[in-house]
C-alpha cells in the first residue's frame, strides 16, 4: 500500500478544518463492493502505521482469502517545530501523513469468505484502531 501522495502542488497544507471531522459523513456509510464493512463511529485521524497494522490482521484472519478493499489514503501532511524555537519564523517541517476520517465513513470492505471468518478479522482490525468503530452487514 502506498504511503503518501507521489506529488502535490505544494508541500504543505493548511490543517484539517474541526467542523469537516465532526459532520457525519453522507456518502460513504455503506459498504459499496464487500458484503461486511468498518465502520467509524467518531471522527478522528489515522496514521499509516495504524491503517497498515488493521489491514495486516484483516489479511492474517482470512488467510489471504476472499478480497478486502480499504478506503482510506494519508493525504494530509502533519508539521511540527522543533520544541525549543521560538514564536514566528514560518511553518515548522513536514512530520508525519494522516488520514481525516469522519463519522460513519467505511474503513475496510471484505467478501468472498465465510460470514464469522469475515466478523472475526474486522473486530481484530477495529482493535488496531484508536477510534470507535463497528461492524455492519451488507443488507439487500
Amino acid at each position: 500500500m502506498k504511503q503518501f501522495p507521489s506529488n502535490l502542488k505544494f508541500k504543505k497544507y493548511h490543517k484539517v478544518n474541526k467542523s469537516f471531522l465532526f459532520l457525519k459523513n453522507q456518502k460513504n456509510f455503506l459498504p459499496k463492493f464487500g458484503f461486511f464493512g468498518l465502520k467509524a463511529l467518531y471522527s478522528g485521524k489515522l496514521t499509516f502505521n495504524q491503517i497498515e497494522s488493521a489491514r495486516r490482521a484483516i489479511r492474517r484472519t482470512t488467510k489471504k482469502d476472499g478480497y478486502i478493499w480499504i478506503n482510506l489514503f494519508t493525504n494530509s501532511s502533519v508539521t511540527s517545530k522543533p520544541v525549543a524555537s521560538r514564536m514566528g519564523k514560518g511553518k515548522g517541517a513536514h512530520s508525519h501523513w494522516i488520514c481525516p476520517i469522519r463519522a460513519g465513513q467505511i474503513l475496510y470492505e471484505i467478501s468472498g469468505i465465510s460470514n464469522d471468518i469475515c466478523y472475526k478479522a474486522l473486530f481484530k482490525a477495529a482493535s488496531k484502531l484508536p477510534i470507535k468503530t463497528s461492524v455492519i452487514k451488507l443488507i439487500y
